[in-house]
Order: structure tokens, then C-alpha cells, then sequence
């Protein structure tokens, strides 16, 4: 039953914000604010099913994702221009 154990989804919240810091691109903070969510319920006495858990974890990450891609992420009418074609190089 690790999994019903707060401090093991803090830990796996603070390795996916190390694991953001050294591949940025907002990949893993979602995934890390999902895990720290759940620790946070399950330290002040929440105690779901291991399904409920899974999917609480599943819809704030998705959330957390979708809410940073629309505030950071690329903006409407922006585009990525390359001006380098690495074949010439």
C-alpha cells in the first residue's frame, strides 16, 4: 500500500520538478503538481481507492497541463520561424 502514502507522492512530486528543471518544455510539472496534489490530500486524512487516486492524479495533471500550455505556450497568431536548414550546414 505505498501508494496511499503521502510522503511517496511528494517524493515522486519533487523528482518530476527536478526531472522539469533538466528537460524544460513544461513536459513533467504537470505530472509534478498532480503528484503533490495527491500527497496533499492523502497528509491531511483523504484516503480514496487506489482508481479514484490514479484518476485525481490523471484529471489535475491533464489540468495543470492544459492551464500552463494556455498561459505560456505558443501565442495565437505566433509561429516558429527557422531560418537554418541544417543540411547546408
Amino acid at each position: 500500500m505505498l501508494w496511499a502514502t503521502w510522503w511517496v507522492w511528494i517524493a515522486g512530486a519533487i523528482a518530476l520538478g527536478i526531472l522539469e528543471m533538466l528537460a524544460p518544455g513544461f513536459i513533467f510539472v504537470g505530472f509534478a503538481v498532480g503528484a503533490a496534489a495527491i500527497g496533499l490530500l492523502l497528509l491531511i486524512g483523504v484516503t480514496p481507492s487506489l482508481p479514484w487516486i490514479l484518476v485525481l492524479f490523471a484529471a489535475i495533471s491533464l489540468v495543470t497541463w492544459l492551464v500552463l500550455r494556455r498561459v505560456v505556450g505558443v501565442r495565437k497568431g505566433q509561429s516558429k520561424r527557422i531560418d537554418i536548414d541544417i543540411n547546408e550546414l
